[in-house]
């Protein structure tokens, strides 16, 4: 069901240029050159394709800094692709003085098969493998940045990397519904819920997002940082829109004094490598957590507690036959009227559990709607028409126009 809900979210939030901005050509010597775009004087740029654990192979570009102390591990935003972002990521190895890997998505420029939440993780942890395996960089010294819905990418690898040196969000989301409807709850069928995953990240956090952000409210990028463990100085660019902030001097001036913050903080290293294998770790934050088992010890004591707890309620119950037989009836009524308040509890609890019935079926169907609060009733493909209460209501089409 996870799936099915995931492919259809994939055909309202994920928009790869068509056609791709680039092609690929093969030279003489093997190696893969991108056609399409102007080649950067002096930058040193290797294009390359990753296979994925779900089966797709994913195109990465590689710009090496020979100054760099550190790496970026790019995700970019839903509607571009590598050609259209070369530029851009040979200005920031340049400026920063990093290493820069960014990868195009499955279905996205010239990666094969198609864009979902699912292969996005696949795509992400394809390219750390290529970073690891291929240039021998690792967790401690990789900077994951993730832009919009690029972040949904970022923080799930985060999550998985104790040994990460930092992370970057730029103009991030809390959820992909979120950016349509202010929900104040998870729900199963939401994609990339980033709310949830942002308090597993135990590094340094660096948030950027424009004020005057027009697709995915400054909201999101401020309640992820108020949510981050390890909080660097956020950078809320005044003005900013959705896909302008590289453009602010202050963008690249906060970007770089946080890189050279994070150089000089020492690198994490409380582990063994095995600390980044990721090939058997869990799809999702929440399933990595550990809820305290109790010792043997003490569930002997609990369970000797309970025996004499029982022994003591049956010489109780004994005691209080005795004593009802000589007891008036208005005391009986009084028994009666003591129950009234439980079976008022009990009773309402059934709406509720009908309630999150009726959420469950919203659920499914909605990412075929489109969130409008004009209309007076929710208007579900394959479920009819529900009133709201409160007059105002969603008929649900989400991120027909996230287009960040």
């Amino acid at each position: 069901m996870g799936g099915m809900t995931s492919n259809m979210a994939a055909k309202f939030a994920f928009f790869p240029p068509n056609p791709p901005s680039y092609g690929l050509n093969e030279a003489a010597d093997g190696k893969l050159e991108m056609t399409g775009v102007a080649k950067r004087e002096g930058a040193e740029v290797e294009i390359r394709r990753v296979p994925t654990k779900r089966g797709t192979v994913i195109v990465v570009m590689y710009v090496k800094n020979p100054a760099a102390k550190l790496t970026v591990l790019y995700s970019h935003g839903n509607a571009a692709d590598l050609g259209q972002l070369h530029d851009l990521f040979c200005e920031l190895s340049a400026h920063l003085r990093v290493n820069l890997l960014g990868y195009d998505y499955s279905g996205y420029g010239r990666s094969s098969g198609k864009p979902s939440e699912q292969n996005t993780y696949a795509d992400i942890e394809a390219a750390y493998r290529c970073l690891e395996e291929t240039y021998g960089i690792h967790a401690e010294d990789i900077i994951l940045y993730g832009q919009s819905v690029g972040s949904g990418p970022t923080l799930e690898l985060a999550t998985r990397l104790p040994c990460l040196r930092a992370v970057v969000l730029h103009s991030p989301i809390l959820s992909g519904l979120r950016v349509m409807y202010p929900v104040k709850r998870t729900y199963w069928f939401d994609i990339y819920k980033n709310i949830d995953k942002i308090q597993h990240v135990n590094c340094p956090v660096l948030v950027i997002h424009g004020t005057a952000d027009d697709v995915v409210d400054c909201s999101h990028g401020k309640q992820l940082w108020e949510l981050c463990k390890e909080k660097y100085e956020p950078l809320w660019i005044k003005g900013g829109n959705h896909c302008n902030l590289e453009l602010y001097t202050e963008f690249i001036r906060h970007l770089k004094k946080f890189i050279l913050s994070i150089e000089k903080t020492p690198a994490v290293k409380n582990g063994s490598r095995d600390n980044s294998d990721l090939s058997d770790a869990p799809r999702t934050s929440s399933e990595c957590l550990e809820f305290p088992r109790s010792s043997s010890e003490e569930v002997e004591k609990a369970r000797a507690s309970i025996d004499i707890g029982e022994k003591t309620k049956q010489s109780r119950d004994q005691n209080e036959k005795r004593r009802s037989l000589d007891k008036k009836p208005k005391s009986r009524k009084s028994i009666d009227r003591s129950d009234k308040p439980r079976n008022s509890t009990d009773q309402a609890e059934k709406p509720r559990k009908s309630i999150d019935r009726f959420g469950d079926i919203m659920s499914f169907a909605v990412w075929l709607c489109n969130i409008k609060l004009s209309h007076f009733s929710f208007v579900v493909m394959g479920f009819g028409s529900f009133r709201v209460p409160n007059g105002k209501s969603c008929v649900l089409e989400v991120f027909s126009s996230f287009s960040g």
